[in-house]
């Protein structure tokens, strides 16, 4: 963020399904209450670990007991909020009905600030079947800090328990007895500029409870006279054969006894084994490690590569330990691990350059936003990582708001890497902006800040996702932070780059960020990404975009009433509450001069939407294609581009490649359109016509043509070169450039850009909509929000178009819960005019968007006679039970609905 903005296990998933997603994921909105929480019955194995199934919450303003006596079993928590494992105050409040839906019109500042300005308890039952092993309560995740009990007696106080990430265990085996026991936390109220918690900065508009809460399980561990604790594995991967690779077993041998013990410490990897015996003085922790030079297996010969997706698979390995004393098991640890290399040196312009395995990557992403109320949905969370991979994307950044352990093991198996990194603009970054964001910092915040680097570095360093951890994002820590987090993460053997900044900043130690944070955030023009400066495509620019993004129709009708869509799309001064909390973002003014400059005033909502989603695929489009086509230059070449954001967590009218209901419009098809393994491109600054592979394999035999067309149909130039030729692994080469003028061209043009293979078949079609009034930009006016833009490309010929029929079929099969339908667009105009941006949307009886969906293709532009087969796939219960329809529209496309059977 910009500082300016200001002005493990199936049972625990199973228990996530039940108690948090059905209660804000419905489709229509409906929020169901939650059950009332049963007590967890805790595993008696040694090394076993037990989510606590959810909680009771109630107001400390509500509740005038004393805490012995809540805390202690058979308290009668009458009228408190039942709520899941992980939930904030307001979270829990919403799954229980009591207020209406947030995500619409202004509902949210209807909810009184008041309430989440005072303790809340967190209160919850176990079941234990006996006490022979140890007990210990596990957890992080409490925001902001809480005073801990157990069986009616404090066990922590809240300046033991404090900050959003660190990580706590405590030994509570004396309080805990055979039959029902409690645990309660008595959580204080967050202040993100004061605590070293999770806040929103522009993103939303912040939650009145500001994300108050426990947003992490909170374990029931047992275990013997032993610990196993802080397992995992450093691997060393020969780079670049990739032949071999060396693996070092690491954890700590706890003695939690008052005499010595011995302990014998055995594990495996694969068909590989290894123990070791260790004896330990009364209370003693001896850290115990197997090396290749122990263990001859943990040096694998052609071991099991992880790869990005794209770049090749993602298998992974699993280590598991015992220690045992007399025979008999003590504890367990279970850690899954993949192997890779990862390093990002600087290029020669200073540049963070991503290298994996050996190989050159070019960055492409998105900045991650989780559910506005910290809420935890698994299947939301993979269905938004799964369309990270349909856009073609590599990469997801997480500026703070780190999520549970499940995010990352979702990310190791689809191939998605992750920045994770702290956030900006509250007190995460207080110490270097003092009173511009977050309060100074005091003696009490370091070693907070310290253990909250250690518990996240513990966390995420296994998982081979992970590519680095950003340690500052719009600043850099000062040299007495930076050197805690770097201790911090060198204790834990932190296996990828350290980067100081998410801008281009630079710390004592880890040396320049080799980031660029220069936006833009507001609507600039697309060929503004071709520029080699500002936000351009060169180097590495780990936030931008052209800031809003206008969902369809369907969503703004869903978040908006009928007044606020007329204002949408009427007045451009309007304060727009589903834009940003902030002054600079509060409205779509310069958004919309553009969109009317360049389009013409719109005449109607449904006129301004569809305007809007030929702009934002125009937009996206060129962001990706320009940076794609710059990371081979010889000359400051592009390295990395975060898309700022990914996803919005709340209904929002900007940074988003789709919406919060995981609808797609103009912004997610430009980008999938741009991000294609083989692509033919349209350079905005020099008319050339590239092609890029992003495939690992060289492509030969290739036809490239451009053909040139004004808005009715006609042809005025038409050119094709064969014999194109184009390496992988991102390369690209220029098949042709179009004339600076080419007769017979009216103010707005159509581009067509085919790529054929050898065989005559099409296997990339690409449409531009230009003008020969280029936007010109105010270079010398830049603002760290935006590049002025003081004249508009003419694009009004569009709304000449005449208005052509495309029809469409549709059939739908279905198994194993999935269905697919595939759907034949044909444009049946008889004259010359195409049908331009021809949007698919796959709905239900009721006209709703089946959602999630993953189409091959959409918003297509054909020709007459030209036709198209597309695929969508999704779940068949999204369809609630009807069959599948198909709705067809488009910029010059009447909208018509067929049948999908």
């Amino acid at each position: 963020m910009i500082r300016h903005r200001l002005t493990t296990a199936a049972v625990v998933l199973g228990l996530l399904g039940a108690l948090t997603t059905g209660a804000w994921a419905e489709p229509d909105g409906h929020r169901s209450a939650t059950p009332p929480i049963r007590p967890t019955k805790v595993a008696s194995a040694p090394g076993s670990s037990t989510a606590l199934a959810g909680f009771s919450v109630q107001s400390t303003a509500k509740v005038p007991d004393p805490a012995a006596d809540i805390s202690s079993p058979g308290y009668p928590a009458t009228g408190w909020y039942p709520t899941g494992p992980r939930s904030t105050v307001l979270a829990a409040l919403l799954a229980n009905g009591v207020y209406a839906d947030p995500f619409r019109s202004t509902n949210q500042q209807k909810i009184p600030k008041a309430d989440f300005q005072v303790p809340w308890w967190y209160r919850s039952d176990f079941t234990v079947a006996d006490t022979s092993e140890r007990t210990y309560l596990d957890f992080s995740g409490v925001i902001s800090a809480a005073d801990v009990y157990v069986n009616g007696k404090r066990i922590a106080a809240t300046k033991d328990v404090t900050g959003a990430y660190t990580h706590h265990e405590l030994d509570v085996t004396s309080l805990v007895r055979p039959g029902t026991n409690t645990v309660a936390f008595r959580i204080q109220p967050n202040d993100p500029n004061k605590n070293l918690t999770m806040g929103w900065i522009d993103w939303i508009q912040p939650p009145p409870d500001e994300n108050m809460g426990i947003v992490r399980d909170v374990l029931v561990r047992r275990g013997g006279p032993v610990a196993l604790r802080d397992a995992h594995v450093v691997t060393k991967l020969d780079v670049p054969s990739l032949a071999s690779a060396d693996l070092t077993v690491k954890a700590q041998a706890r003695n939690e006894t008052g005499a010595p013990v011995t302990t014998t410490v055995s594990g495996s990897i694969g068909p590989t084994t290894f123990a070791k015996t260790v004896t330990l003085a009364a209370h003693e922790t001896r850290p115990v490690s197997f090396t290749p030079s122990d263990v001859s297996g943990l040096h694998l010969a052609s071991p099991k590569v992880w790869w990005p997706a794209g770049m090749g698979g993602q298998p992974l390995y699993d280590l598991r330990l015992t220690a045992s004393v007399t025979g008999t098991v003590s504890d367990t640890a279970h850690e899954t691990f993949g192997i890779r290399d990862v390093r990002a040196p600087l290029d020669s312009d200073g540049a963070r350059q991503y290298r994996i395995n050996g190989r050159k990557l070019l960055i492409k992403g998105g900045g991650w936003s989780p559910d506005e109320f910290l809420r935890w949905d698994r299947t939301y969370v993979e269905d938004r990582l799964k369309y990270a991979l349909d856009l073609g994307l590599n990469t997801i950044r997480l500026e703070g708001h780190l999520e549970p352990d499940e995010f990352f093991d979702l990310a190791d198996r689809y191939g998605i890497l992750a920045l994770p990194g702290w956030e900006c603009c509250d007190k995460w970054e207080g110490q270097v902006n003092g009173d511009e964001s977050g309060e100074k910092w005091t003696s009490a915040d370091y070693p907070v800040a310290k253990a909250s680097m250690a518990a996240e570095a513990a966390r995420q360093r296994d998982h081979p996702s992970v590519i680095s951890f950003l340690i500052g994002s719009d600043f850099a820590p000062d040299a007495t932070i930076e050197k805690n987090y770097l201790d911090a993460l060198k204790a834990a053997d932190w296996p990828t780059p350290v980067i100081a900044a998410a801008s281009d900043n630079s710390s004592p130690q880890s040396g320049s960020s080799g980031m660029k944070m220069t936006g833009p955030y507001d609507w600039v023009p697309p060929g503004y990404w071709y520029a080699k400066r500002e936000g351009g495509a060169t180097g590495f620019n780990s936030e931008t975009s052209a800031g809003p993004d206008i969902p369809t129709l369907d969503t703004l009708r869903r978040m908006m009433t009928p007044a606020e869509l007329d204002t949408l799309w009427k007045n451009p001064d309007a304060k727009q509450y589903h834009r940003s909390p902030s002054s600079t973002f509060g409205t779509l003014k310069i958004y919309d001069n553009a969109l009317t400059g360049r389009y013409g005033a719109p005449t109607s909502l449904t006129d301004y939407v569809r305007k809007a989603q030929l702009a934002q695929y125009e937009n996206v489009r060129a962001q990706f294609e320009a940076y794609g086509r710059n990371a081979t230059d010889a000359s400051k070449p592009s390295t990395g581009v975060v898309h700022w954001m990914f996803n919005s967590g709340w209904t929002s009218l900007h940074w988003q490649l789709m919406d919060r209901y995981l609808d797609q419009g103009g912004a997610y098809f430009g980008a999938k359109k741009a991000n294609e393994p083989l692509h033919v491109q349209y350079s905005y600054d020099d008319r050339s016509v590239v092609v890029i592979d992003n495939r690992h394999e060289a492509v030969s035999g290739l036809t490239a043509r451009a053909t040139v067309f004004t808005p009715d149909g006609a042809r005025r130039y038409d050119k094709a070169v064969g014999g194109v030729s184009v390496g992988g692994d991102g390369a690209h080469t220029t098949a042709l450039t179009l004339p600076a003028s080419i007769s017979g061209v009216s103010k707005t043009y159509l581009v067509r850009l085919t790529l054929t293979d050898a065989a005559g078949k099409e296997i990339d079609r690409n449409v531009y909509w230009l003008s020969t009034e280029p936007d010109t930009l105010d270079w010398a006016n830049t603002d760290w929000y935006y590049t002025p833009t003081t004249s508009y490309a003419d694009l009004t010929g569009l709304s000449s178009m005449a208005r052509v029929p495309v029809s469409a079929t549709a059939s739908t099969s279905a198994s194993g819960g999935t269905a697919t339908t595939t759907v034949t667009l044909r444009n049946t105009g008889s004259g010359k005019t195409p049908s331009l941006l021809t949007d698919v949307h796959l709905v239900d009886a009721k006209d709703r968007p089946v959602l999630p969906v993953r189409w091959s293709d959409n918003e297509v532009s054909l020709w007459p006679g030209e036709s198209v087969t597309l695929t969508a796939t999704y779940r068949t219960a999204d369809l609630h039970g009807s069959a599948p329809r198909v709705r067809v529209s488009g910029w010059n496309t009447p909208e018509r609905t067929v049948p999908g059977k």
